[in-house]
């Protein structure tokens, strides 16, 4: 996992206009490409375009697998990707994986697999899970452990953390505040409602709590508005995207870049869910007496009479009663 740092001396300077507002999207890959289009020759030029055309289907694949594809020999690919400014095939797959998210929407995704050929919905299926388990593998090679031992230092240290997602991303802010107050024992939250109320929760905050906005792709113009304000109030902001170019990763102090890659139909969150559960083991080793007595509260509180957890006794309340008989059943 390619990790971003941002220090506040540092942040680059808002775009004109309000906070959130677009800007250039260029990736680094186009403008490698841009930059080199006048060294590299006219086959090159098209066997770039193609790769970046289709980088959907292109941007997990080893550079035996791209040559056979395009049906050049190892050797044209390497020299190809040298021209772009590339050491190593390793960097040229990850900006191009980087462009594939900016520019992935389900509609464009959706419209060429139709167009490509007829696959059934079983392997359209199968699709779907590879490729999550394709951003499971590339979490695996590309975690920074370091930045994940960062993340939970500061969170370690925060007065009150608030956790921003919005729209489907809110899933993952629930799950991560959820995780940190129910086996971390912190004082984390995440707020729901309006950009007004999200604005509201971190104007309440100060430089001694700690701000993780969650966003892919594009990026929510309200978690980056809520990045923007928590940095203008000097409050620490770590967040979590997809791509080193997002809103998130630009205007956040340090940064989380984990793949969220999906088939059709939206983002695949294995890998930023797998990423939040490598920070509360973090954050529970490196203070391994607090998560202790934390977790050893739990336990006592699980083995009350009246515990929220079900138990075997409480089907003896059945007992005498009509209950329906299922289908199928005696």
């Amino acid at each position: 996992m390619t990790s971003v740092g941002r220090n506040h001396n540092l942040r680059p300077s808002l775009p004109s206009g309000q906070p959130g507002e677009s800007w250039s999207r260029t990736t680094a890959l186009e403008e490698n490409f841009d930059r080199a289009s006048g060294a590299l020759s006219a086959s090159r030029m098209r066997l770039v375009a193609k790769i970046l055309k289709d980088s959907d289907e292109t941007y997990f694949l080893s550079s035996r697998d791209l040559a056979k594809r395009y049906d050049v020999d190892v050797g044209t690919i390497v020299r190809t990707i040298q021209a772009l400014g590339y050491r190593r095939y390793a960097d040229f797959i990850s900006d191009l994986r980087a462009h594939f998210v900016v520019r992935i929407n389900p509609y464009t995704v959706m419209k060429a697999a139709t167009v490509r050929g007829r696959r059934s919905v079983s392997d359209h299926i199968r699709v779907c899970v590879e490729l999550g388990a394709n951003n499971l593998s590339t979490l695996r090679s590309e975690l920074d452990a370091k930045k994940v031992i960062d993340l939970a230092k500061q969170i370690n240290r925060a007065r009150r953390i608030v956790v921003i997602g919005v729209d489907l991303a809110s899933a993952l802010s629930h799950y991560f505040s959820y995780l940190l107050v129910a086996y971390g024992g912190f004082d984390a939250e995440s707020p729901i409602g309006s950009s007004a109320h999200l604005m509201q929760k971190i104007n309440l905050r100060g430089p001694k709590d700690l701000v993780i906005p969650i966003s892919f792709g594009r990026c929510l113009r309200d978690t980056v508005d809520v990045a923007i304000h928590a940095a203008k109030r000097g409050i620490p902001t770590f967040g979590m995207t997809d791509s080193d170019r997002s809103p998130i990763a630009r205007f956040c102090d340090s940064c989380l870049i984990v793949p969220t890659a999906s088939a059709e139909l939206s983002v695949s969150y294995v890998a930023p869910a797998s990423t939040i559960e490598a920070v509360l083991t973090a954050c529970a080793y490196l203070n391994p007496k607090r998560t202790l007595a934390v977790l050893k509260r739990k336990e006592k509180e699980e083995q009350q009479p009246n515990s929220r957890w079900y138990l075997p006794s409480d089907g003896d309340e059945l007992e005498g009663k009509n209950v329906p008989a299922q289908p199928g059943g005696e």
